[in-house]
């Protein structure tokens, strides 16, 4: 199952932060530490031109942090972007991203005018949060259901800054596939447009693969199950999760593993690593590159058909 959603305030959304980009002296892009490119915008590179960006690795305490630390570094590949973590209401932190937006912009804009900086972050991601924690205030509306901010406002901040927030918004297609998942699993997507047992069937998968004894260990099994199905059928045996009939209830058994992941009870966990990304933008790529010429073979056929005729 593909997994999209791109409801209409997110259109409007893009279409207003692409109106005051120019304007914008740098930006923050706060990201899932779990899944720093799933979460991350691929929208905002061709919306930001050269403007700096620190990408913030937030929720950094549910991240594995070997996996976290792979990360920065990649995201510092790029030119102009510097990669930091963060957690939980850390102000002191918080504030030492305000501090390095500071070295990143010349002074010759910072001695002028007030600095402005645009905050950009997909559903969910802790933007609201952050955006409170650096005000020292609750100015951001913040809730556990995405897409809270359907709105933009400017903020003023301590030294001479202005903080463009902006509404959270995905992109009309998640690709690849894992990307919209990942999103799912970690809570970007509203819950009503998705297929709980299809996400924590995926999660179950990956968990098998990445964190087989920390998993059973938490559901308290005595050997690794096959894959995720039956991972998720020997969690229902354990909890005691049957439907009529004593067949495993596999709503329930997605509800607990879903819940538990993101609240962190599984662990530290990461749920994408530089290289498995790399091997599916691959994949991905390919798979565009033979639809192409499936395309372009269909048409030569009908334009010869069209010529004998």
């Amino acid at each position: 199952m593909a997994i999209n959603w791109f409801p209409g305030h997110m259109h409007k959304a893009r279409k207003e932060i692409k109106q005051v980009m120019p304007q914008m002296d740098l930006i923050i892009e706060v990201l899932d530490a779990r899944i720093p490119f799933s979460s991350e915008n691929p929208l905002v590179p061709a919306l930001r031109g050269d403007t700096p960006v620190i990408k913030v690795l937030n929720k950094r305490d549910l991240a594995d942090p070997e996996v976290t630390a792979s990360w920065q570094q990649w995201l510092e590949k790029e030119k102009g972007i510097r990669a930091v973590t963060l957690t939980h209401n850390q102000r002191n932190e918080a504030l030492a991203i305000l501090r390095l937006a500071q070295e990143m912009v010349p002074a010759t804009i910072r001695d002028t005018r007030a600095l402005r900086i645009m905050i950009l972050g997909i559903p969910n991601v802790g933007k609201s949060t952050l955006i409170n924690t650096l005000a020292g205030r609750p100015v951001a509306k913040t809730g556990n259901e995405p897409a809270v901010t359907r709105a933009q406002q400017a903020i003023k901040l301590p030294d001479n800054i202005l903080l463009y927030d902006t509404p959270g918004f995905l992109w009309p297609r998640l690709t690849p596939e894992e990307c919209g998942y990942r999103l799912a699993v970690t809570g970007a997507i509203r819950a009503a447009v998705i297929e709980f047992e299809d996400v924590a069937l995926f999660a179950a998968d990956y968990l098998l693969q990445a964190y087989p004894e920390r998993i059973c260990e938490r559901y308290g099994l005595e050997g690794r199950p096959a894959d995720g199905l039956a991972l998720m059928d020997a969690i229902a045996a354990r909890r005691r999760f049957f439907a009529r009939g004593g067949i495993p209830d596999l709503h329930k058994v997605a509800e607990v593993l879903l819940n538990e992941l993101r609240a962190g009870i599984l662990g530290p966990v990461s749920l994408e690593t530089p290289e498995m990304v790399e091997a599916e933008q691959a994949r991905e790529a390919l798979r565009r590159e033979q639809e192409a010429a499936r395309e372009q073979e269909r048409k030569k056929k009908g334009k010869r058909r069209n010529d004998n005729t």
